[in-house]
């Protein structure tokens, strides 16, 4: 394609059979599975132009700045929403590897394992789901039209056998009910998604559809710390509403705390979800402790305490007791020193 090619006349998505929205991986499906309905060698030569102007659609909306330059001039006003991962050049013209995973014999088997396993869900395990990142459940409506008519039935009626397999509290919960179905669609799709999309589209889309659920189920409470941070929370508990009170009032005089907890090195919100949900469960949890009125400053202040405490392994020593506060003889106790794992140690 020439460096500044000249912007095709007509609607590239409406070629693509795309929303405007339409992620970069959903653009990546809808190319192959065209291609295979509108191949010469399929639909004869009279389709050689069409599978033609499917090429050039997909050379436009698959490169970012040429989607970026045509979305400007023929749709403007139009705001994409950010795609399932980000995506570059590089990562459009990465090897075609697939990636070596055990699969199950059969999607249908796997969703039923799924549903199953949905309905054993413990209380830790709703608590946790219910912080789950939402999954892209709209990639999966956007690429319905390219499905089989037996994978489009499987697909329409999975949200229903979720929700009724979800225990009543959670049914209605939209993180929990979404993490769920979201797995579920990565398990039904999986030879789908496979086939359609190259790396890294096929790997990242696997993983965004699979991360909340796998997040928040089988895994303890509180991460790897559960025992510590459970600890932390019944000393809270157990002190008087006025200690705490007090606590809060300190922290608030003690300066500003920033709005954006940090994250030992190694360690990041983005790649350890696991652990980000350990942390926003364990904030929550002992958020609930404190009786208002509490200063927003106190409060963030606990928060920043209890994240501290989830991730104690990845945190040095010095920046354990700065995060901590006034909170660290309620939650540690003056006798108990923390102990940071070793460096090496840290990713669990």
């Amino acid at each position: 394609m020439p460096a500044h090619p000249m912007l095709p006349p007509d609607d590239l998505y409406a070629r693509l059979e795309l929303p405007l929205d339409a992620s970069f991986e959903a653009i990546e499906i809808a190319w192959r599975a065209l291609l295979k309905r509108h191949h010469p060698d399929v639909a004869g030569a009279s389709a050689d132009d069409l599978a033609k102007r499917i090429n050039v659609a997909h050379d436009w909306l698959s490169d970012p700045e040429l989607r970026t330059r045509y979305d400007r001039e023929r749709h403007p006003g139009r705001r994409r929403p950010a795609p399932i991962a980000a995506s570059d050049r590089a990562a459009r013209r990465a090897p075609d590897r697939r990636p070596t995973r055990r699969r199950p014999p059969d999607p249908a088997q796997a969703v039923e394992e799924h549903l199953a396993r949905i309905r054993r869900l413990t209380d830790d395990e709703l608590d946790r789901l219910s912080l789950a990142e939402a999954p892209p459940i709209a990639f999966v409506a956007s690429i319905s039209r390219f499905l089989s008519a037996d994978q489009l039935a499987a697909v329409e009626g999975l949200e229903r056998r979720v929700q009724e397999a979800l225990p009543r509290r959670a049914r209605w919960d939209v993180p929990s009910r979404d993490a769920a179905i979201g797995y579920a669609h990565e398990l039904l799709l999986r030879p789908f998604l496979d086939e359609h999309l190259s790396e890294p589209f096929r790997e990242r889309v696997h993983e965004r559809l699979a991360r909340g659920w796998q997040a928040a189920v089988g895994q303890p409470r509180y991460g790897p710390n559960t025992a510590s941070v459970s600890a932390a929370l019944d000393r809270l508990r157990e002190t008087p509403p006025m200690t705490l009170g007090r606590l809060a009032v300190d922290a608030a005089a003690g300066g500003d705390v920033s709005r954006d907890l940090p994250w030992p090195d190694g360690l990041s919100a983005q790649d350890d979800d696991a652990l980000r949900v350990s942390s926003a469960l364990a904030q929550r949890d002992a958020l609930a402790i404190l009786a208002d009125p509490v200063p927003a400053i106190g409060r963030r202040s606990l928060a920043g305490a209890m994240h501290a405490l989830v991730l104690q392994h990845g945190f040095r020593a010095p920046e354990l007791d700065r995060l901590l506060g006034p909170w660290r003889n309620v939650l540690v106790g003056p006798r108990l020193p923390l102990r940071p794992l070793a460096r090496a140690a840290r990713r669990t």
